[in-house]
């Protein structure tokens, strides 16, 4: 089947992440043309994006090119192009390049981080939502050791060593304690002349706990494990202002520090602001439980940039398995639809949550199912291992886990020019 073929009808697909291509993968055998957009030749694992922002990972690690993904679905052709805005009245989306009709579509455009209106935050601050900002990250983080290592003002030098990380969620808590070995376990070695007790990690939580959706006993695990590999975790603490040298603290306190990673918040993409439909305080579009919005059958938003009201009033979590699910289902919709049949209501399956905070420490929640420390680790390890597309972006992870596992070594600590 051709994806020219044009009598077919035409799906396009914004955003090749967990739900788009779940979406195209499911309807790569029916009878449709599909167009999948990315501003990206390639599709991201973000659940380990730290990693590479932590010198544990290299890009390619995490990453797999679209194109190789999709060369045997017969009808999906791969469109690299940042889509400009969407008119839903003449069903149309313009793309810098060029402007595509469609018969159905799918809004799958992902996420972006809400500094929520911290102005200097943002421009002083690092993200961490795609490859490029990782790497920035990991360039910034070795730069800064580079620097104390040769800064005689100790005032200087503390401000250079102290890394802040801003939100107590599963990237936060995540980036913390890889930080943390980065620096304890590896760099100490290789920087003598540096006391590593000038040294400074400080996780902030705004609310008064960590990993708001785990049990409390987990929260409590979390808390002392950071806590052990020296890292300040400090809750009900909220950024007021950043200006690249100090952070303002609300209640007055000012943290010297040359370093604040942003893991706070998340929000849609922009494009969900072009379509002029009702949107969260997040951005996403209201949605049915169809994953339709009101008044357009033929449009589907998935994953981060969908507000899925569940049965309690909450709207889904922006993750990656509430993104996959509901890729899966729009193209079940679709297939529906080319049937003549009615749409069904999306129901979710949480499968449950878990985050690891270093070497032989984790915590996993599924149902009934607690677990932390060792035991949690090892089944972390095999999920994340499994998610990740090709075999051998698995064996490289998994070999430069065992490595660093061994060895206490870091096979990325290049700084380059990005």
């Amino acid at each position: 089947m051709s994806n020219t073929t044009p009598n077919l009808p035409h799906v396009v697909i914004i955003g090749a992440g967990f739900g788009g291509l779940q979406a195209a993968h499911r309807l790569s055998a029916s009878p449709v043309r599909i167009t999948l957009i990315d501003r990206q030749n390639y599709q991201l694992f973000q659940p380990l994006l730290y990693q590479v922002a932590t010198a544990g990972l290299s890009v390619d690690d995490i990453a797999y090119p679209v194109r190789a993904m999709v060369k045997d679905w017969k009808n999906v052709r791969f469109h690299m192009a940042e889509v400009r805005s969407i008119d839903c009245a003449a069903k149309i989306v313009v793309t810098e390049a060029d402007t595509l009709s469609y018969d159905y579509l799918i809004v799958a455009a992902g996420g972006a981080t809400n500094f929520f209106g911290l102005a200097n935050v943002q421009k002083y601050g690092f993200g961490m939502k795609t490859l490029d900002e990782a790497v920035n990250i990991r360039n910034h983080l070795l730069k800064m050791f580079e620097l104390a290592s040769h800064e005689q003002n100790p005032e200087k030098r503390r401000a250079l060593l102290t890394f802040l990380v801003v939100g107590g969620g599963p990237t936060g808590v995540e980036s913390a304690g890889a930080l943390s070995e980065l620096m304890y376990h590896v760099l100490a070695r290789e920087y003598p002349d540096l006391n590593f007790k000038e040294a400074r990690i400080v996780l902030l939580e705004a609310s008064d706990r960590l990993l708001a959706s785990m049990p409390e006993a987990l929260q409590e695990a979390t808390r002392s494990t950071l806590v052990r590999k020296d890292v300040e975790v400090r809750l009900c603490t909220q950024v007021a202002d950043y200006d690249g040298e100090k952070v303002s603290l609300k209640g007055g306190e000012v943290i010297p520090a040359r370093t604040l990673i942003w893991a706070a918040g998340v929000e849609a993409a922009p494009l969900t602001s072009t379509l002029q439909l009702p949107l969260d305080r997040q951005k996403r579009v209201k949605v049915r439980n169809t994953l339709q919005p009101d008044g357009l059958d033929d449009v589907f938003i998935v994953g981060d940039a969908a507000c899925f009201e569940q049965p309690n009033g909450r709207p889904l979590p922006m993750v990656a398995q509430v993104a996959i699910q509901q890729g899966q289902h729009a193209a079940r919709q679709i297939h529906l639809l080319l049937r003549g049949q009615d749409v069904l209501p999306f129901l979710y399956e949480d499968l449950g949550n878990m985050a690891t905070i270093g070497r032989n420490a984790a915590v996993v929640h599924m149902g009934s199912v607690q677990l932390q420390g060792f035991s949690a680790w090892l089944f972390w390890s095999f999920v994340h291992i499994l998610r990740l597309i090709d075999f051998r972006n698995r064996f490289i992870v998994f070999a430069k886990w065992v490595w660093d596992y061994f060895v206490y070594d870091r096979t990325v600590r290049i700084i380059t020019r990005q």
